[in-house]
C-alpha cells in the first residue's frame, strides 16, 4: 500500500533539504528517524543523515507515522502545498474543502457526498495520494487552527478545544501532546512574556506565510479598483471585507508583507477560524509557486518584461462564489467603476448589516435574498436583471455550487447554459472562485489592448493560439496583461 511517501524523486528532496530550500516549503514534510520528528524542507537545523529520512506529502501522514512536529521550524506554519491549490480532480478538490473545514461540521460523509463519491472511494483516493484519510487529514488541520488559538489569543484552553473543531477535551489534549511533544498550557507557557496576544470579542490575528517573491502591491490594487462599497475597502495598505461564514459574519483585514500577510479576524463564532483563514489564503493566492509560474511565464519573449517587471504577480481569488457571479453579472456592459456603484446599491438594499469595521458595514446579500428582490427590484436593463434572478435561484437550491471543493467543468457547462452568461463569466468564475491557474480570456478588451501594445495580433484567435504556449499558468498571464495596463477596462 502506498505509504504517503512524496512522489517527488527522493535525492531531490534531500538536495532540497541540504540546500535549507524554502521554496519548498508546503510541499512535502521531512520526517527524521532517529529523533522522532519531521521538519519543513528549509528547517535550520542540522541536516540528518539521508538514511535517515523520509519524506511526506502531508503532515498528516507523518504524524500517522508517529512523528511530531518540530518545535525549530513550525512545518504547519508554511505555505500550503500548490498543487492542492490548483488540481481540479476529485483529491484536490477534497484537500480543499478539508482545509476548509467540511470534515468538522459536516463528517466525512457531508465530504463525499460533496463530491459525489462514497466514503470508502474518498478514503482510498486520498490514502492513495497523501498516504492519510479525511480523518487524519482534518485531525492534522484542527491540530494546526489550535495551536494558532493557543498562541495568538488568551482564550481559555477548554474553549479552543472545541472551537478548533476537537469533539472533546481530552481528544483536544492528546492530539496536542502528539503532534507538538508538548501540552497545551506548555504551547502557551513558552509564548513568555515579550508576545502579545489578541484579546476579547472573538478577535485575533494570524501570520499568513506566503512564497516568494510576493507582489502585495498589485494584490491591493487589484482589490482597491474592485472595492464594493459597504463589503470592502482597501486603506493604508490594508484590505478589509466582510465574509459570510458557516456560524455568522466576520470581517477580515488582510496587510501583506513582503513574505507574510497579517491577518485580523473579527468572528462571530471562532469555530470559523479555519475557513476564514484558508478563504483568505485562497483570495491572496498564498499558497501558489511563484519560482515555476514567473520561470515559465518568463521564458516566453512577449511575456518576459513583464513577467521581470512583476516578480512573484498573483492570481487574486474571491472567498465568495455566490458573490463574485453577481458582480460579474453586474458589472456586463459597464466600467468597472459602474460594477462597483451597481453592487454598492445591491448591498444597501439587500445585505445584512453588520457592526461596522471601517468601511466595512454589511456583509453581501444572499443568493435567496436576491431572488426575493425579484427583476423589478434591481436597477439593470431587464434581460440582465431577469439573468441575474435565474443565476441566484440556482445558487440558492445548490443546482450550482461555487466554491473550492466545485467541479469546474461541471460548473462551466452548468454557467454558460444559463441565460446572459458566457464563456467570458464562466472563465472569470473558474478563475476567480474555483481558483482555477490556467484560464485564459481571448475575448477581453483588456487582453485585446494589452496585446496590441506589444504589437501582436490582438484578435481572440490569435490570442488562443498564443495563449497555448502559457499553460498551465494562463490565468497568471492574464494579471500580467492586465496590469501592463495604466487602466484596466474589464475585469470585475
Amino acid at each position: 500500500m502506498h505509504t504517503g511517501v512524496v512522489s517527488l524523486d527522493q535525492d531531490q528532496c534531500y538536495l532540497a533539504v541540504q540546500s535549507k530550500d524554502a521554496r519548498f516549503d508546503g510541499w512535502f514534510v521531512t520526517a527524521v528517524r532517529t529523533t522522532g520528528i519531521y521538519c519543513r524542507p528549509s528547517c535550520p537545523a542540522i541536516t540528518p543523515k539521508r538514511q535517515n529520512v523520509e519524506f511526506f506529502v502531508a503532515a498528516a501522514t507523518a504524524q500517522q507515522h508517529g512523528y511530531r512536529a518540530c518545535k525549530r521550524c513550525r512545518p504547519d506554519a508554511s505555505p500550503g502545498s500548490p498543487e492542492w491549490s490548483s488540481r481540479a480532480d476529485v483529491v484536490g478538490r477534497a484537500m480543499r474543502l478539508i482545509a476548509d473545514g467540511l470534515v468538522d461540521r459536516e463528517g466525512v460523509g457531508g465530504l463525499a457526498g460533496r463530491l459525489g463519491y462514497s466514503e470508502r472511494q474518498i478514503n482510498r483516493l486520498l490514502v492513495a495520494e497523501v498516504g492519510s484519510g479525511p480523518l487524519a487529514l482534518a485531525r492534522a488541520q484542527r491540530a494546526q487552527t489550535a495551536r494558532v488559538l493557543i498562541e495568538t489569543t488568551a482564550m481559555p484552553i477548554t474553549t479552543i478545544a472545541f472551537a478548533s473543531g476537537f469533539t472533546s477535551v481530552r481528544q483536544f489534549n492528546e492530539t496536542v501532546r502528539e503532534v507538538y511533544a508538548s501540552s497545551p498550557t506548555q504551547l502557551r507557557q513558552r509564548l513568555g512574556t515579550g508576545r502579545s496576544r489578541t484579546v476579547g470579542g472573538g478577535e485575533l490575528t494570524v501570520r499568513l506565510a506566503a512564497r516568494t517573491p510576493f507582489d502585495a502591491n498589485a494584490l491591493l490594487e487589484f482589490f482597491a479598483a474592485r472595492a464594493v462599497p459597504g463589503i470592502e475597502q482597501v486603506d493604508n495598505g490594508t484590505y478589509r471585507r466582510s465574509l459570510r461564514l458557516a456560524h455568522g459574519g466576520a470581517v477580515v483585514a488582510l496587510t501583506p508583507g513582503p513574505d507574510a500577510v497579517m491577518c485580523s479576524l473579527r468572528l462571530a463564532d471562532v469555530a470559523d477560524v479555519q475557513a476564514a483563514v484558508q478563504r483568505c489564503r485562497r483570495m491572496l493566492d498564498l499558497d501558489s509557486d511563484p519560482h515555476a509560474v514567473d520561470a515559465h511565464l518568463g521564458s516566453d519573449p512577449l511575456l518576459a518584461d513583464l513577467v521581470a517587471k512583476r516578480p512573484g504577480l498573483r492570481s487574486p481569488g474571491h472567498p465568495a462564489g455566490d458573490e463574485l457571479l453577481v458582480r460579474a453579472l453586474l458589472g456586463q456592459q459597464v466600467s468597472v467603476a459602474g460594477a462597483r456603484t451597481l453592487a454598492g446599491r445591491l448591498v444597501t438594499r439587500a445585505g445584512d448589516p453588520i457592526a461596522p469595521a471601517g468601511g466595512v458595514t454589511h456583509l453581501f446579500p444572499t443568493a435567496a435574498a436576491i431572488v426575493a428582490l425579484g427583476p423589478d427590484g434591481l436597477a439593470t436593463p431587464k434581460a440582465r436583471a431577469s439573468a441575474l434572478i435565474t443565476a441566484c435561484a440556482h445558487l440558492a437550491d445548490g443546482r450550482i455550487v461555487l466554491d473550492a471543493g466545485s467541479d469546474r467543468a461541471e460548473v462551466d457547462a452548468r454557467l454558460v447554459a444559463l441565460p446572459g452568461i458566457g464563456p467570458w463569466t464562466a472563465a472569470y468564475v473558474a478563475m476567480r472562485a474555483l481558483g482555477d491557474p490556467d484560464v485564459f480570456m481571448p475575448t477581453d478588451l483588456g487582453v485585446s489592448h494589452a496585446l496590441a501594445a506589444l504589437g501582436v495580433d490582438p484578435s481572440p484567435r490569435a490570442a488562443v493560439a498564443l495563449a497555448a504556449h502559457w499553460s498551465p499558468w494562463r490565468s497568471y498571464a492574464l494579471h500580467h496583461l492586465w496590469a501592463s495596463l495604466h487602466h484596466e477596462r474589464t475585469s470585475r
